[in-house]
Order: C-alpha cells, then sequence, then structure tokens
C-alpha cells in the first residue's frame, strides 16, 4: 500500500482518552507509505507514551518547544517546514480553542501556529465528550478554524469512555486514513456528481426466500471511493451488502431492481457521470406470496411465473440527458464465459460509450479483480489488481474519455 508515499505527516496527538487510536492511526499511515513525525502534548502523553508513538512512527518523538536536539531551538519551524500537512488525531476542544485564537503555548500549538498556511495543510479529528463537542463555543471554534482554512475530518458517534452516548468520538483510524489518502488524491472531478450503483438487488418469492446473487459490492464501494477521492459528489445506491459506507459518499439502501431503479431515476438527473456496477436480478417472481411456501409433501416444488425485471443501465442511458452526453454512462457485465463477445453485444445493445466486463464467478466476494474495458474502438484489459486500485484506474478512464 502506497497511497501515501512520500508524503511526510505530522501527527499531533492532544490529551484525550482517544490516544489510544493514534497508535493504530500513526501505523496505517506508516503502512500506507508515509513519514508520520509525532508531536504530543504533555496531556497526551498522561494517556499514551512517546515510547509507543516512535516505536510506531520509526522517528524520535517531540514534545518540548526547547528539545536541544534541534541545533537552532527552533522544532516548531522545522517541523513544519518539513511537513506536507499537519495532522491533528485526537484534537481536544481545549486545543481546537487554542488553534481558532491562536494561542500558541506548547511545541504542538506553536508548530500549528508557525506552519506556512499556503503550503501545509491542517487537518483536524477532534475528539470529546458529547456536551462539549454541542457547546456553542466548541461549534464556534470549529468554525472559525474552518474559516482560517483548517480541514475538519468531522466526528464519530456512538458510546464514549465517560459512560454517554453521542456525537463527539474521534473517528476510527481506518476512516481518518481514508480521509487523508482522499485530501491528498489529485481531484479531476471536482464540481462533478457522480451516481453508483452496487451489489446485488432481492426479488422476494414469499416473506423468507427470494432470488439473488453473489456480488458483494466490492468492487461499486471501491468505485464509489475513488470518486469521492476524484472530487466528486458521490452518491451510492446499494443493494443488500454488509459493507461500510465509503466516507464522504451519500447511500440509498434498496432491496429489489425495482426499488433501485427508482432511486437511480431519483438522482440521475442532477448526476455526471452513471456508474452501473450493481448485478441487478434479470428476473423476479410474478407475485411474491404473502406468507411462506411450505412444502406440501408431494416432492414437487410449487409453480413459480417469473417477470423480466426493469433494465436499469439502458432506461438511464435511453434518456434525453445521456442521449445528449450530458450524463456519461459506464455499464458492467458480470459473465460466465466469451466475455470479450458478450461485454461488446452488451454495450451495444444498452447504448452506452463504456461497458466494464469481468467474469462474476472469479471476482464475487474478492478482494481483488479483472476488469475488460469495451468501448466503439475495442477492449482494453486492466490486468488483476485489487479493487480500489482497479477501481480509480476506471474513474481516470472515465475522467479522460468524458471530460478531456
Amino acid at each position: 500500500m502506497t497511497d501515501l508515499a512520500g508524503k511526510h505527516l505530522v501527527l499531533g496527538l492532544t490529551g484525550g482518552i482517544a490516544c489510544y487510536k493514534a497508535a493504530e492511526l500513526c501505523r496505517g499511515l506508516v503502512k500506507a507509505g508515509a513519514e508520520v513525525q509525532v508531536v504530543m502534548t504533555m496531556d497526551a502523553a498522561r494517556f499514551i507514551t512517546p515510547v509507543t508513538m516512535q516505536a510506531l512512527s520509526g522517528r524520535p518523538v517531540f514534545d518540548s518547544t526547547w528539545d536541544a536536539r534541534e541545533p537552532n531551538h527552533m522544532p516548531h519551524i522545522n517541523l513544519s517546514r518539513a511537513a506536507d500537512a499537519v495532522l491533528i488525531a485526537p484534537a481536544s476542544a481545549d486545543f481546537i480553542a487554542k488553534l481558532a485564537q491562536g494561542r500558541a503555548d506548547d511545541l504542538l500549538s506553536l508548530l500549528c501556529l508557525a506552519r506556512p498556511i499556503a503550503r501545509v495543510p491542517l487537518l483536524v479529528a477532534p475528539a470529546m465528550n458529547r456536551e462539549m463537542w454541542a457547546h456553542p463555543a466548541t461549534q464556534r471554534n470549529m468554525a472559525q478554524l474552518a474559516a482560517d482554512g483548517g480541514v475538519l475530518l468531522g466526528v464519530g458517534s456512538g458510546w464514549q469512555a465517560c459512560g454517554e452516548t453521542g456525537d463527539g468520538r474521534m473517528l476510527e483510524p481506518p476512516e481518518l486514513l481514508e480521509d487523508v489518502i482522499a485530501f491528498f488524491a489529485p481531484k479531476p472531478l471536482a464540481g462533478r456528481r457522480v451516481l453508483v450503483t452496487a451489489g446485488p438487488t432481492y426479488e422476494a418469492i414469499d416473506p423468507v426466500r427470494g432470488i439473488t446473487n453473489r456480488s458483494s459490492g466490492k468492487m461499486g464501494f471501491a468505485i464509489a471511493r475513488a470518486a469521492r477521492e476524484a472530487g466528486a459528489e458521490v452518491t451510492l445506491v446499494a443493494g443488500p451488502v454488509a459493507l461500510p459506507t465509503p466516507r464522504g459518499t451519500t447511500r440509498i439502501d434498496v432491496g429489489s431492481a425495482r426499488e433501485m431503479l427508482a432511486a437511480v431515476q431519483h438522482h440521475a438527473d442532477a448526476a455526471d457521470v452513471f456508474i452501473a456496477t450493481a448485478a441487478v436480478a434479470d428476473w423476479r417472481p410474478d407475485a411474491a406470496a404473502e406468507q411462506k411456501i411450505k412444502k406440501d409433501g408431494s416432492g414437487r416444488a410449487p409453480a413459480l411465473a417469473f417477470v423480466e425485471n426493469p433494465d436499469i443501465l439502458a432506461t438511464v442511458a435511453s434518456s434525453p440527458r445521456a442521449q445528449s452526453g450530458a450524463l456519461f454512462c459506464v455499464g458492467f457485465a458480470a459473465e460466465s464465459q466469451d466475455l470479450a463477445a458478450n461485454a461488446a453485444a452488451k454495450r451495444e445493445r444498452k447504448g452506452v460509450p463504456l461497458l466494464v466486463g469481468n467474469i462474476g464467478p472469479a471476482t464475487f466476494g474478492h478482494d481483488d479483480n479483472t476488469l475488460l474495458l469495451v468501448d466503439a474502438h475495442g477492449a482494453h484489459e486492466l490486468p488483476r489488481a485489487p479493487k480500489l486500485e482497479l477501481a480509480r484506474e476506471l474513474i481516470a478512464e472515465i475522467v479522460r474519455r468524458a471530460f478531456a
């Protein structure tokens, strides 16, 4: 994983129980290729030791303005000038107040104030009790910090160490890592809206049975994340899958193909790109039974009548916006054989400029994939790689084709 290769980050820790999460975050940043320089306040050292953070970062920890290791006794200048960004995680309510007011009474706050603001961004991950978070003074300080150019990464909600439940928890390390990676990614889709479908659909036979498929939704969720990294405003319409929502995206959960079509049509008019990754069931029972269908002892299955589901991709691709080029449509084909021929035929049938093919049994549930990009000029294969890597390559292809 090299998403942050070449990046030098100052990771600042302030006093709070969420310091235990900073250890995992530091490890994640390092694994992503970043050089991490930890700077701690004295209060932070009451919750986690500098020895721990030094072991995880591989660099000596700084905690004093008067650190004698710096020949000029100016660690606040030296550390900030070497950084590509300063990330404060956790950021206590008191430290956020310092940042908003420009106070600098320790190394970390002094470093933040002294950093070249045009070149070294400040990312802030708040962590505090729910009442502290909701207090007008904290919200006022957050607004001032944002107005001064700080990047606020938000908070989580749930059980807190004090025993209360609500907003104010520091985001989990994987969430923060995803946000940091997205922050540094190029933004070719800034100002664009991307609509993505993902996962299977579920067509009920009766209240406990239904028709579905093995799609895990991983490819579609990776595409939603990659589009968000590229700066897009992303809406993700997801079938029944057990995956966390990619950071910064709007998720709409649906069950059946008809529910997915309704959600897609509601958002397609505002989208610039539609990526139909979902493995939509082609058929559904004509009518779902109101109660569970029981065995009758005859050994014979009950007769079921099926009707064809609406074609979501073809419906959107035939819309006036898609036909005029205002909406760039991308389809997916999960095949079991003859991928190139079937994908090319599907692209023609659906009337889309780009269709992405893969072998369903070889990708459903897996973390990697192989994609075949099919357009009017032929086919081009993206070799097997992690799905997020392929998603980023696909987004780059879409940008080149739709907005270059």
